[in-house]
């Protein structure tokens, strides 16, 4: 396994999604992230097992079509961004909402 700048691999993931499919996949034991376009999946689970210190058993990324998105008689796009789905060893979990 090649060896990555831990720098780097703090700003492959952006934030985690929170919608009502990503909650339901909470059960399964598999998170759902925002991570950069040009991330590769052992990026992805290199950058997720040192940040959140678990460890990674799957990686299924996504790439969503563009949005058009329109202000005033201009046209643009969404940013682009890839999803990253990623499945927990049993016994690992990943805080998301901490207690407040």
């Amino acid at each position: 396994m090649t060896e990555f700048d831990p720098r780097k691999l703090a700003d492959l993931v952006r934030r985690p999604i929170v919608t009502e499919k990503a909650t339901l996949l909470l059960e399964n034991n598999q998170y759902t992230f925002e991570v950069a376009p040009k991330a590769t999946k052992p990026e992805i689970k290199a950058a997720i097992e040192t940040l959140f210190e678990v460890k990674v058993t799957a990686v299924k990324t996504q790439n969503p079509p563009r949005k058009t998105r329109r202000v005033g008689k201009f046209f643009g796009h969404r940013p682009l961004y890839k999803r990253a789905i990623v499945t927990l060893a049993a016994g690992d979990s990943i805080t998301l909402f901490p207690e407040v």
